[in-house]
């Protein structure tokens, strides 16, 4: 028990530190939560998840013992008895009754007191609950009384030549049927008691197959309790050892400050940082294709007026020369001149339909863009950006403090660990294991002593339960040798004074049969009675609530032993009654293989805050932590060339260009007809003329039309999509171009206001994060050690095994086995009083008779030659049956 003590200091600290630092960092979530909500209402801020370690394994223990028990065939005879204890006791485990008197009678009951009406109540109650075994107790007392007796007339009333004494059978119509009756009945009765004996001997039998596994489970339980003894040290070894995984963690994590703290600062700042250079840095792209789309205007609006220019002198020449063709006095014959009128309709569609000399010049925008590109806002945006990125070093320059404190604090996480290393060696655990390891092999080697004895007391109870046996098989070999030389001797022509040897010899046997049942007969029911009382009580009042752990809820019965104790199991271990441990949790928590830790509820003995104040949470230590200071007034975002160049951007004049001007010309297209389509009419029609010089002539006019449009308009059209989206990319670009760039100079006076002005409170709470972040792998480190103390160290199966154990050897072994021998040998005593009385009235038709019925009407009725012993023999009529009568 000591040992089990020193233990329990020694995991118990897991627990408390947890339990410890949560409440701390509980209280610091409170205080850093109330005053972000001073600073910004607005923002409630979640603490950043912590890294989570990885701790490994604890060395598990591998128990070997199985306390599982299948009896087999045998089974079915235990179930049979447990059914008919279940008839003889159909009453519930009497758990209150228990309890109110060992609660009565824990100071001892004088004889005057059971006068006292509670206790005659108890007394009433409880015979209640034995009326069943003490109605069979009675009845087996009753039969242990009376048989002797009842023998002891019937032997005293045989020699009076009474009670079938009298040598002389009287014979009747139904002789055959009467003796085949008993016949049958006796052969019914005795297979019966066969059956019996062999559900005896095999309860026997069983008892002494089993003592084997007995010692199988003795050496399985020493076994499993020297695993759990050299284990536990090992595994509490291995949880001081992983304190260092958590230390190298958080001296990691104070070497790499700048990086980790800037990198949260960072990723803080950036939600409103970073959108506001991003919209910087679009609006210098912005800058440059508005620069590109201006070039393409300017240069597409020359070719458009340079070819507006030879367009129109070309068309006009074309329509001059196509005119004249058309004067021709060809044109005047009427079938032609129709043809001609029509072409002649159609001169005005050669001309140009946009006019692109009166568009205003973008020069000037051009020029101011020009003006603007001459900073470089995309580097000043760049310089921005790496002026925030630069936060980690930043940070690191700032901090140096603490990565010179580095030394400082690994001494601080080192003592530490030495702090709990020295407290897992305060109390011998290791060396008290040791000496209940040599406790348990010394006691193994001390019942192994025992083994040869009780192979002998074993040898002596197999040796006499077959000596009771042998009684009964002693009744059975008269039975059958009787029923056997009876059978097979009689003869159904000789008289009952003629019967042959073999004949007479097998009633004799029945009759010796039926002495000897009345010699043993009460010696076996005494023998069925006292097992029948102490098994089956031992069953019903042990066993059962065993199995079904109601025997747990008696011990865990509050005051039961002292009405100022509590608690029956924490008293004795402890000597601590008020602590909630009861017999039941702790089997539970054992049968399911939880530490010891948890299942003996070591966490409400001992009390190691002062310890945890100087180790784990160390002020020291946290003082370091606190004195974190960083300064982000460094920081600049956009300079003052930046924002003028978003200014005189958003004054460049790009969106005062007359955008519908440019867009209206664009689609009015560059002719009024598409020259294609013209050209191809105009052949179409010298087609429909007389082949001559005229047909010819046309579509000469529409080879040069397609030439124009080949040359000179698709060119035009080139520049007219090119200008027309520029013009539209232009318009889309200069729409509400001052509000933008306002908007954007806004969103990086927030964020500098941001940095400036309220980064203190983003660093503090960071800072703070940070720290407890690297509490946070000090609270993993608790909490793994909470759970595997809970779940791993020290697993108590082997205190559940032992109770199993004990409940298979004891109940299932032992007291099954006994129940069983009584069962099946109970059933052969009842069983022998048919016997006896079958074999008294069998044996009259196998005996030599004395004297037998005579009848003088018969050809039989000689008595002087056949039957010289008989006397007085009856008339014939009453002995032959009817219509055999001389």
């Amino acid at each position: 028990m000591l040992c089990t003590r020193w233990l329990v200091l020694l995991l118990c600290w897991g627990s408390a530190s947890g339990e410890q630092q949560l409440l701390q960092h509980a209280e610091e979530k409170r205080d850093g939560t109330a005053a972000e909500a001073r600073v910004d209402p607005r923002r409630q801020r979640s603490p950043p998840p912590v890294e989570p370690l990885d701790f490994g394994f604890v060395p598990a223990a591998v128990y070997d013992t199985h306390a599982y028990y299948e009896p087999g065939a045998v089974g079915i005879l235990f179930h049979m008895v447990h059914a008919y204890l279940y008839v003889i006791q159909p009453n519930s485990f009497p758990k209150d009754l228990i309890v109110k008197v060992i609660q009565q009678n824990m100071g001892g009951i004088k004889l005057e007191e059971w006068r006292k009406p509670e206790n005659v109540v108890l007394l009433l109650q409880w015979i209640h609950y034995e009326a069943g075994f003490l109605i069979c107790a009675t009845i087996g007392v009753t039969f242990l009384i009376l048989t002797p007796i009842v023998g002891f007339c019937f032997c005293v009333c045989r020699c009076c030549e009474n009670c079938g004494g009298e040598m002389h059978q009287r014979q009747r119509k139904n002789v055959d049927c009467q003796r085949g009756f008993y016949t049958a009945s006796l052969i019914a009765t005795s297979i019966f008691i066969v059956l019996g004996v062999l559900i005896a001997y095999a309860a026997n039998h069983n008892v002494s197959t089993q003592i084997k596994s007995t010692r199988r489970l003795i050496n399985t339980n020493i076994r499993d309790l020297k695993t759990f003894a050299n284990n536990t040290p090992a595994q509490i070894d291995y949880l001081t050892a992983q304190y260092t995984t958590a230390k190298n963690k958080v001296l990691s994590d104070l070497d790499n400050i700048g990086p980790l703290l800037g990198g949260r600062i960072n990723s803080q700042l950036e939600k409103e940082v970073v959108p506001s250079l991003d919209s910087a840095l679009r609006m210098a792209g912005a800058m440059r294709e508005t620069k590109e789309a201006l070039e393409n205007v300017g240069s597409s609006l020359e070719v458009l007026q340079e070819g507006t220019e030879k367009l129109q002198a070309s068309l006009s020449g074309e329509r001059s020369s196509l005119s004249n063709t058309l004067s021709d006095p060809a044109c005047t014959n009427g079938a032609v001149s129709h043809t001609c009128n029509a072409i002649r309709s159609t001169l005005s569609q050669l001309g140009i339909s946009a006019d692109f000399s009166t568009l205003p010049d973008v020069a000037r925008a051009l020029e101011n863009i020009n003006t603007v590109l001459k900073t470089d806002l995309s580097n000043i945006v760049q310089k921005g950006y790496s002026s925030f990125n630069d936060t980690p070093n930043m940070v690191k320059e700032q901090t140096k403090n603490i990565v010179s404190a580095l030394p400082r604090v690994k001494g601080m996480l080192d003592k530490i660990g030495i702090e709990i290393t020295g407290f897992s060696k305060m109390f011998p655990v290791e060396s008290s294991l040791v000496n209940f390891t040599i406790f348990l092999s010394d006691g193994q080697k001390n019942i192994e002593s025992y083994y040869p004895q009780v192979d002998q007391m074993d040898f002596y109870r197999w040796i006499g339960c077959v000596a009771v046996l042998c009684m009964v098989v002693l009744v059975l070999a008269f039975n059958f040798l009787g029923l056997l030389c009876g059978t097979c001797g009689y003869d159904k022509q000789a008289t009952p004074t003629t019967r042959g040897c073999l004949s007479n010899t097998g009633g004799n046997l029945l009759m010796a049969g039926v002495g000897f049942s009345f010699i043993f007969v009460w010696v076996l029911m005494g023998i069925v009675t006292a097992l029948f009382v102490v098994g089956g009580n031992v069953e019903k009042m042990m066993c059962e609530p065993l199995a079904n752990r109601q025997l747990f809820k008696i011990i865990d019965t509050p005051f039961l032993v002292h009405p100022a104790k509590k608690n029956f199991l924490p008293g004795m271990l402890f000597q601590n009654p008020n602590i909630d441990l009861t017999l039941g949790s702790m089997y539970r928590d054992c049968y399911e293989n939880n530490g010891l830790y948890h299942s003996l509820q070591l966490e409400t003995m001992f009390n190691i805050n002062s310890f945890l104040n100087r180790t784990v949470y160390n002020r020291d230590l946290a003082k370091v932590f606190e004195s974190v200071q960083v300064d982000l007034q460094d920081i600049t975002l956009l300079d003052q060339a930046g924002r003028d160049s978003l200014i005189n951007f958003a004054n460049s004049g790009v969106g005062h260009i007359d955008y519908e001007a440019y867009l209206a010309e664009v689609n009015k297209g560059v002719t009024f007809v598409d020259l294609l389509s013209f050209s191809s009419d105009l052949e179409a029609q010298a087609d429909q003329m007389p082949r001559g010089a005229l047909e010819n002539a046309l579509k000469g006019h529409a080879s040069s039309i397609r030439q124009i449009h080949r040359e000179q308009v698709v060119p035009m059209e080139q520049a007219m999509s090119t200008l027309s989206q520029s013009i539209k990319q232009l318009q889309k670009m200069s729409s509400d171009l001052p509000v933008k760039v306002t908007n954007i100079l806004s969103a990086i006076d927030a964020a500098e206001y941001l940095i400036t002005h309220n980064a203190s409170y983003v660093v503090k709470e960071e800072t703070k994060g940070y720290t407890q972040s690297l509490v946070g792998y000090f609270t993993q480190y608790t909490e793994w050690v909470k759970n595997s103390l809970t779940s791993e160290v020290a697993q108590c199966k082997p205190i559940s095994n032992i109770v199993d154990s004990m409940e298979i050897v004891g109940c299932s072994f032992i007291v099954d086995s006994v129940n069983t021998f009584w069962f099946g040998l109970g059933g052969c005593c009842i069983l022998l009083i048919p016997s006896i009385i079958f074999s008294v009235k069998l044996a009259k038709y196998y005996r030599r008779m004395d004297t037998e019925d005579v009848f003088e009407d018969s050809p039989y009725c000689d008595t002087l030659t056949r039957f010289p012993r008989a006397s007085a023999p009856p008339s014939c009529s009453d002995w032959w049956p009817e219509g055999t009568r001389r």
